[in-house]
């Protein structure tokens, strides 16, 4: 029952947040990108604060000393929705999605994102879409922003490892940039597409940068998967005794 209300509270700060954020973001439209970023941010980083405090949802976070003041591009683990707020606003460089243009269209977080220069691609080019993320994430790293790709492509639940899709190793490959791996146990605590959110600690851990030079984009994703993979197995031993 705890459990139940504190979630219910929560779903309720999300909502009460979100929208004067949203109607934010047009206000705060024509100032220069970075400030339109730090502005935005300030809501996930309100987010990760309301799960903190309402529900219970702590983190830490380790291997910071890993992240290189260089182009890179991030590759993740996706378990939750939670790293997807917490990633952009705690990590220290403007980080730049990959996702469908049409989540433009969604009302109020939509507008926040659409303002926001990301990598918006149209997926009903379908083979044409890789050259997209290559030629606008080139253009994201000479601007000093770093790629976030979830190379699973989808949320898995604890303890499972998704296939991991060749889009962000080909990114790296092709613009010659090492990829900061990253792995994390958010679903321990904010299962995929669940109302409750439970008390816990989240562990993210970011990892060496992975070279890309003279790799192949499927050597360099077996490599990035073998990290995240070995990560995970330490983070939740529990998953994967027997």
């Amino acid at each position: 029952m705890i459990i139940f209300l504190r979630s219910a509270l929560f779903a309720i700060f999300e909502l009460v947040t979100v929208i004067p954020y949203a109607f934010g973001c047009i206000l705060w439209a024509p100032l220069t990108l970075p400030w339109r970023y730090r502005l935005t941010m300030g809501w996930t980083a309100l987010t990760i604060w309301g799960a903190k405090s309402i529900c219970g949802v702590n983190w830490r976070v380790i291997g910071q000393d890993n992240l290189p003041d260089a182009p890179a591009v991030v590759l993740s683990k996706h378990q939750s929705a939670w790293e997807t707020l917490f990633l952009p606003s705690h990590l220290p460089r403007e980080l730049c999605f990959v996702y469908k243009r049409e989540l433009h269209r969604v009302p109020f977080f939509g507008w926040g994102i659409a303002l926001l220069d990301m990598i918006a691609i149209d997926r009903s080019n379908g083979r044409d879409a890789i050259e997209q993320v290559v030629k606008i994430g080139q253009e994201k790293l000479n601007q000093g922003r770093w790629p976030i790709l979830f190379p699973e492509g989808t949320r898995i639940r604890p303890g499972k490892m998704g296939k991991f899709k060749l889009g962000g190793a080909i990114l790296a490959c092709r613009t010659g940039v090492p990829v900061i791996p990253i792995a994390h146990n958010a679903g321990d605590c904010w299962p995929r597409n669940a109302f409750f959110k439970k008390p816990g600690l989240i562990t993210v851990s970011i990892g060496p940068p992975i070279p890309s030079a003279g790799l192949t984009p499927a050597e360099l994703n077996a490599k990035v998967f073998a990290w995240i993979e070995s990560e995970m197995q330490r983070l939740n031993p529990e998953y994967y005794a027997g």
